[in-house]
């Protein structure tokens, strides 16, 4: 039986099974995407204490063009003949990663688990970038361009957590509250 998500087409120059191998690698990509500037926007509604604003601000751009890498993956996956799904319930069900449970969080506190959303996201976007080596330099093109831009935010980020020394005020951690506990603690004036 036929994928109804797959049309009987794909770009020229590349066969269906490859076309499709690619548009359906996308769509973890997207969903990981549609996450993240929900995520970045939820942090920005949430995030209290003294750089408040700073980070407030800081998160409207990383929002928008995070809301941008979605639109374009979603139409590189239909350019390629694979019907992206964005629908909020196949984003859960289809997940590898577990939800964002910080609420309302000091900055340190959001930026130390953003820190590791980031590395995720950047780190499984990586992987489809491989794939794509030998089957489409036009996806490849494109996956190369958004970590780019995720590299930078993480930067925008980390800028935060980062002492005088290079040392990040979350290493080891291994989950978003690990990560955001450290990242408090060290935040914290010393008493």
């Amino acid at each position: 039986m036929a994928n109804p998500r797959e049309a009987k087409f794909t770009v020229p120059g590349l066969s269906i099974a490859d076309g499709h191998q690619v548009g359906e690698a996308l769509q973890l990509r997207l969903h990981a995407l549609n996450d993240l500037q929900l995520t970045l926007k939820h942090v920005h509604w949430n995030v209290v204490g003294p750089h408040f604003i700073g980070v407030h601000e800081m998160l409207d751009p990383q929002i928008e063009a995070v809301r941008a890498m979605v639109d374009e993956t979603a139409e590189r996956m239909a350019t390629l003949g694979v019907a992206p799904v964005g629908t909020p319930g196949h984003l859960v069900a289809n997940r590898t990663w577990d939800d964002y449970d910080l609420l309302r969080a000091d900055t340190s506190a959001h930026l130390g688990a953003l820190d590791l959303v980031f590395n995720g996201v950047i780190e499984d976007h990586r992987k489809v970038i491989a794939l794509t080596d030998d089957l489409d330099l036009v996806t490849q093109d494109m996956l190369i361009g958004q970590v780019a831009q995720l590299e930078l935010f993480q930067w925008f980020v980390r800028a935060h957590l980062e002492s005088s020394g290079g040392e990040l005020s979350t290493a080891g951690a291994s989950t978003e509250q690990a990560a955001a506990k450290k990242a408090a603690k060290k935040a914290a004036p010393k008493r």
